[in-house]
């Protein structure tokens, strides 16, 4: 006779068994043939889908990164792009190709088409021609739908994953683990990926008669660049990008095949280097940046101050500061409110948080309202902290700080003196600061980079000029180069 502990086994067997034929059924449903790649492709979600989620992506990307103020230079690079496009296996997308203003070197794509440089990296490439190769490569993510497999696969392991932890005491005990797991395990298919969007980007960039040897010269400049951040401190692009010397030594052969089938093999150095004269170059202190633990924002001409010894990170809608122990932080940003009351009201009336009475004053002149608050998380200690909102040039700031209710008695004096340091900005020499721009030069005669620094004074040492200009120090530029230097940027003593 069965016994119930048997009779429950069984059951569960039962069950595991229809989901794993439920997640073989899916698979096969979901697999088609990516007509860029010709290869089999597991995908569960389909186009409109992909592009719907494009479309959400692209919006937080403006809001979080910024795209970068200058109309003609993106309208250039989405022409580039959109001619690249329109030779693809997938030319009816709604394709966009923008600059982003941020001084990282990166490019990504988002799925649906909508693709984005940093204009870090634009001041990197030496051509149109590298440019596209990059532009390519990231089109080949679109069309491979290399973002939309991943998520399928992620789908589908997690059909199993969660059957597993909800039918076996066993396996929930690991589903944690398993899940970091997962991550490891889809590294692999990331890596091929980009070497399969490299493929696609070569063959991108030959249908539109580019010089198809400038894409190994891509790979050289993100060699140099990861080698001067030095040990950890590469690129974050370096966790799931085979090594740069790997790419260009595997995309050799298919060069020499390419250069066969180009008509024109186009550079375009000269073009492309006028489109980068006078774009900024750096960090950009107009949107602000730190000296010592104050945090100035020229634009906005305010400043405050951060407690000794946190980490401090500035982003495009907020500067943020976190302890050493990082068990507390203190974040400022702009919120879409009135006047200081109705932003206390607000902030109150969010689902979990609740406070004392707001405190009417002032904070070095300025209207603000102030509070103490708690609030709950799910899976989480409670959190205390102190909330001042300020009234300032027809805008409303938000200084937000808190811990955990246990670290409120150590961290309260501190955040409450990030919130009160809040004050306008009156030092010329603050609110007239400027970003470093790149200064294109066509150098009379034969010179090395080390030479150029002494004639032509910049703002950048003579190592950085040499990385983005791909020169060494004492190597000789001929006569009529085209050399980036940089000029301007220098913050107040």
């Amino acid at each position: 006779m069965w016994e119930m502990k048997d009779l429950k086994k069984l059951a569960r067997m039962a069950w595991i068994k229809r989901i794993a034929g439920l997640a073989v059924l899916v698979a096969l449903s979901g697999c088609t043939v990516n007509p860029a790649t010709g290869e089999r492709q597991l995908t569960l979600i389909g186009e409109q889908q992909e592009i719907a989620m494009g479309i959400e992506a692209d919006k937080q990307v403006g809001q979080s990164m910024g795209l970068y103020p200058d109309e003609d230079l993106q309208r250039y690079v989405n022409e580039i792009g959109q001619r690249l496009a329109a030779r693809s296996e997938r030319p009816d997308l709604p394709w966009s190709f923008r600059v982003v203003d941020d001084s990282a070197v990166n490019a990504f794509a988002l799925p649906g088409g909508f693709i984005y440089l940093t204009r870090g990296i634009m001041a990197h490439f030496n051509s149109e021609a590298e440019m596209a190769a990059v532009l390519g490569h990231e089109i080949g993510h679109v069309t491979g739908r290399h973002s939309v497999e991943q998520m399928s696969r992620q789908q589908l392991a997690g059909i199993g994953l969660m059957a597993g932890m909800v039918l076996s005491e066993d396996f929930r005990q690991y589903g944690q683990a398993a899940q970091a797991g997962l991550g490891l395990l889809f590294l692999k298919y990331g890596r091929d990926d980009e070497r399969q969007a490299d493929d696609l980007g070569l063959r991108y960039l030959v249908r539109e008669d580019y010089d198809p040897r400038e894409m190994p010269e891509v790979f050289d400049m993100l060699s140099r660049v990861s080698q001067a951040a030095g040990p950890g401190r590469a690129p974050p692009w370096m966790s799931t990008h085979p090594a740069p010397e790997e790419r260009a030594q595997r995309s050799r052969a298919a060069i020499e095949q390419a250069l066969a089938q180009t008509k024109e093999r186009k550079v375009l150095s000269a073009e492309y280097l006028a489109r980068l004269d006078g774009m900024t170059f750096g960090s950009d202190p107009r949107q602000g940046y730190f000296s010592g633990d104050r945090f100035y924002h020229p634009e906005l001409a305010f400043q405050i101050d951060f407690p000794s010894g946190w980490q401090k990170v500035n982003q495009p809608s907020s500067v943020i500061g976190v302890s050493p122990n990082q068990d507390a932080m203190v974040g400022l940003s702009l919120v879409g409110a009135k006047s200081a009351e109705e932003a206390v009201k607000g902030f109150f009336s969010q689902e979990g948080v609740r406070g004392e009475r707001p405190r009417r004053g002032a904070v070095h002149g300025l209207t603000a309202v102030s509070a103490r608050f708690a609030a709950a998380q799910q899976q989480a200690a409670e959190i205390a902290g102190t909330v001042t909102f300020v009234e300032y040039d027809k805008r409303v700031y938000q200084l937000l700080g808190y811990t955990s209710v246990q670290k409120w008695p150590d961290y309260e004096s501190s955040l409450a003196l990030v919130a009160d340091s809040f004050q306008r900005v009156t030092d010329r020499r603050v609110l007239s600061v400027e970003a470093g721009r790149l200064d294109i030069v066509k150098i009379p005669r034969a010179l090395t980079m080390r030479q150029f620094v002494e004639l032509y004074r910049g703002s950048v040492e003579l190592e950085q000029l040499a990385l983005i200009n791909r020169f060494e120090p004492d190597e000789e530029m001929p006569a009529g180069t085209l050399v980036k230097r940089v000029v301007g940027g220098d913050l107040p003593n």
